[in-house]
């Protein structure tokens, strides 16, 4: 096999493979949020609580974006635009989710530990800002 197969097979499994460990992971998530309460769980619990609410968020806002892009295109294919819109890859929105499904993460462990206020939403917002721009242009 070519490594062009290769790559088109895998291509073709990311949007599979990223729908099964959110899946995975809700269900867990949700399991643990039923059955234990933050005191019960200890700090493996609370870690095991923060990384399938990340892996759950990567997924959701994969297919968000992924799904967003596509019917943005659709949209503006009835109109007249100087550059016409192009599909975004399943794996670029991919990309971009793993930064995006930090800022819940992060703003639940904020919560956790103080009140959120406008200076650290403010904060998060421009970490989430800056991350953005670098897989941005990391992708080029």
């Amino acid at each position: 096999m070519s490594i062009m197969h290769h790559h088109a097979i895998l291509t073709g499994m990311l949007p599979r493979v990223i729908a099964t460990i959110s899946l995975a992971s809700l269900i867990v998530l949700s399991l643990m949020l039923v059955f234990t309460s933050p005191a019960d769980a200890g700090p493996f619990g609370l870690l095991l609580i923060f990384i399938t609410a990340y892996l759950a968020f990567v997924g959701v806002i994969s297919f968000f974006l992924f799904g967003m892009n596509r019917l943005m295109v659709m949209v503006a294919s009835g109109m007249t635009v100087r550059k016409p819109l192009t599909p975004l890859p399943f794996k670029r929105a991919y990309y971009y989710s793993t930064v995006l499904a930090a800022a819940p993460v992060i703003l639940i462990g904020f919560q956790s530990v103080q009140s959120i206020g406008f200076y650290e939403v403010a904060l998060v917002i421009v970490f989430e800002i800056v991350a953005c721009l670098y897989v941005s242009r990391r992708m080029k």
